[in-house]
């Protein structure tokens, strides 16, 4: 009877003690849980949720009316290793906060309202290896803010409004991997406020308003990894100033304000693989720039005011396979063997730039290239075995230059290439673009504009694609030829002469000693036009042509469009005088119609 009344007490109990054995791993009603990360969201949330599950290890809160932090918020939470309360316009935090909760790895408060906290309220967390601040409102650090903190290896100051920072606010932070000081108000940097970041790798200082760098400031950065300078407002650099980073493999110093660099600025970087210097009002680079760098493959060189570069600049980076080098208007010249040691660059863009000539070799090493960018340019004319050495090129851009024709071998040696653009360049539609034409009808496919490749000359040939002109058309140019070397030897011509007969008209007389010389029913003198009439008498051929000034050109184009326009407007005086006369008519008849007889 005893041991009944002992199993049912012991059953009653069980009862009662489940609820509330259970009611620790009750997830609260703002919260989503899943295994121990606990996810809380809503502004009706002002303190950290009682009761959450005793297992939580991570605990998210976001978008929440907590204003502050209190001495007890994270308190019974003992296996809670990461504490994340973002954009809840948080103000403070209580000075004894994390007092207890001391075993935090990770702590993040970003996107609040914090502007200042109070002295070494993150010292207890002797073990924290994460503190993000990053987004909030802080323009000043105290010293010892930091202090503790000695197995950090994240730190995220960035978004806020910093100014100039203690010397040594880091001081004690020797495990430090990771520091993002970006996108604040820092103007200047001590020269020593890193010297104790011996273990760092990332290091991030862009969009800030610092002039000038320190001489030192990196010297013991040993392994740094990746340096971030880029849209600050750095006017010089001081000599050697990165060349204790040995294992650096980016850096960017885009969108500062150098009109030049220090001789072999780049030198001892031999990990390098990405460099950017673009939008700097650089005005020259001296002949020692770079250093041995086989391992880069991003080099950015644009919108600078170079009017060009020495010839060895690129001849230690053999490892590049992106070499943005556009957007520099006064780039007007670039010496030939500028890209001789790159064998393994896949992309390269100059356009934009004021290029007017290229050296014939000047991509003859470049075996690999995919893609070469050379639109928006003022090139004149290429070279015809310019782009001979370019075997795997598929893309070729000359849009918006001023070419006005090309050989029609230029591209025999591309047999990769599939993506070609011309639009926008004033093709002259005379003899000298007649192979290059067939080459286009040949290749439509290639030409991926075809229909913009227009004429721009002559006058008569003037909106015509290029690709549209076929190869009968050119056949004056094979008489010109034929009368020049074939039927009139130098032996048998006497020279020719020429009279104006009136201001609309001109006669060609020329002497043809050679009777049986055959003469086409169109003759073109020096590219001029083709609207000719002709008469052989006694070995001389009388040739009439309307003159191919502008002027004269003008005024006629003037009369026909004048002469359309009268007819135009006779012809709709005429049809409103017969509109009219037929009203009258209709009147006449109804007012006949309605007189009593």
């Amino acid at each position: 009877m005893d041991s009944y009344f002992r199993g049912t007490s012991w059953i009653i109990l069980l009862l009662f003690t489940l609820p509330h054995l259970g009611c620790s791993d009750v997830c609260p009603s703002s919260c989503i849980c899943k295994g121990g990360a606990v996810h809380c969201v809503g502004y009706a949330l002002t303190d950290i949720p009682k009761h959450l599950p005793l297992h939580t290890y991570l605990l998210l809160l976001d978008r929440t009316n907590m204003h502050v932090v209190k001495e007890q918020s994270l308190a019974n939470l003992d296996l809670m290793l990461r504490f994340s309360l973002t954009q809840s316009h948080l103000r403070t935090i209580h000075p004894r906060a994390f007092h207890v909760a001391q075993q935090l790895k990770s702590v993040k408060l970003s996107y609040n309202d914090l502007s200042t906290l109070p002295a070494r309220v993150f010292t207890p967390l002797t073990t924290l290896e994460q503190l993000h601040l990053n987004g909030n409102q802080f323009e000043t650090l105290s010293p010892d803010m930091l202090e503790g903190l000695v197995e950090l290896l994240d730190l995220d100051l960035s978004r806020n409004k910093l100014g100039n920072l203690p010397s040594d606010i880091f001081d004690g932070l020797t495990k430090l991997n990771f520091l993002n000081l970006g996108r604040n108000s820092m103007t200047t940097l001590p020269p020593n406020i890193f010297h104790s970041l011996t273990e760092l790798q990332q290091l991030m200082i862009y969009n800030n308003e610092l002039e000038v760098l320190e001489a030192g400031i990196f010297d013991q950065l040993v392994n740094l990894e990746e340096l971030k300078l880029h849209h600050n407002q750095i006017t010089s650099l001081p000599p050697q100033v990165f060349w204790s980073l040995r294992n650096l493999k980016i850096l960017t110093l885009s969108s500062n304000r150098l009109t030049a660099i220090p001789d072999k600025t780049f030198y001892n970087m031999p990990m390098m693989t990405k460099l950017t210097m673009y939008n700097n009002p650089l005005l020259s680079l001296p002949d020692q720039l770079m250093g041995h760098m086989p391992d880069i493959n991003e080099f950015y060189l644009y919108a600078t005011n170079l009017s060009t570069v020495p010839g060895n600049l690129f001849a230690n980076m053999s490892g590049l396979l992106t070499l943005n080098f556009h957007l520099n208007e006064w780039l007007s010249e670039l010496p030939s063997d500028l890209f001789c040691c790159l064998p393994n660059l896949h992309k390269l863009s100059l356009k934009s730039n004021k290029l007017v000539h290229l050296h014939p070799q000047l991509f003859s090493r470049l075996t690999t290239l995919g893609i070469l960018l050379l639109n928006d340019n003022k090139l004149q004319s290429l070279p015809g075995n310019i782009f001979q050495g370019l075997g795997q090129v598929r893309t070729i851009d000359l849009h918006h230059n001023r070419l006005m024709s090309l050989p029609g071998d230029i591209f025999l040696s591309n047999k990769a290439l599939t993506n070609l653009t011309l639009s926008d360049n004033p093709w002259s539609c005379t003899c000298s673009i007649r192979s290059f034409t067939k080459w286009i009808r040949q290749n439509e496919r290639v030409v991926v504009d075809r229909d913009d490749v227009l004429c721009h000359s002559p006058v008569y040939q003037l909106l015509r694609t290029v690709a549209s002109l076929s190869d009968d058309e050119f056949n004056f140019c094979d008489a010109k030829t034929s009368l020049t070397q074939n039927y009139l030897p130098e032996s048998t011509v006497t020279p020719f002469h020429t009279s104006a007969t009136t201001t609309t008209n001109k006669t060609l007389i020329i002497s043809l000693s050679h009777k049986s010389a055959t003469f086409y029913d169109t003759l073109v003198i020096e590219q001029g036009p083709d609207f000719v009439h002709h008469n052989l008498h006694n070995g001389w051929v009388y040739v009439w042509f309307l003159p191919s000034d502008t002027s004269s050109t003008g005024f006629l184009m003037f009369c026909h469009i004048f002469l359309v326009a009268t007819g135009l407007f006779l012809i709709l005086a005429a049809m409103y005088s017969m509109y009219c006369l037929s009203k009258a008519m209709y009147e006449l008849k109804a007012e006949s119609a309605s007189t009593p007889e």
